[in-house]
């Protein structure tokens, strides 16, 4: 089974950039659709965005223009690209893999990592 560590969270300001990397492990990786969400304090995980093994993806509207989500299936890695960051992005930021198509539902998701906090000041 897959197993994912997410990195690159950290504080950057409003406006900026940041690029969110996860690792998996697993000899199956490129089978698997791969996930972002988040979470913010008090609130409930969100969809962010998801990349399919054919590299078909599919976004949140309120990231969609911003965000980019890729794999490469060499490195058994999948990144999100966040441009043009507001505050509201503030949350913890989880990836996830499932073995079937996309889906934007968590509990559709079958392996997740630990998270990674972004926060983006105002």
């Amino acid at each position: 089974q897959v197993q994912l560590v997410e990195s690159g969270g950290t504080l950057v300001q409003a406006g900026g950039s940041l690029r969110l990397s996860c690792a998996a492990s697993g000899r199956t990786f490129s089978a698997y659709s791969l996930a972002w969400f988040r979470q913010a304090p008090g609130k409930e995980r969100d969809f962010v965005a998801t990349i399919s093994w054919s590299i078909t993806t599919s976004y949140a509207d309120s990231v969609k223009g911003r965000f980019t989500i890729s794999r490469d299936n060499a490195k058994n890695t999948v990144y999100l690209q966040m441009n043009n960051l507001k505050p509201e992005d503030t949350a913890v930021y989880y990836c996830a893999a499932r073995a079937g198509y996309l889906s934007a539902r968590a509990p559709q998701y079958d392996v997740w990592g630990q998270g990674t906090q972004v926060t983006v000041s105002s």
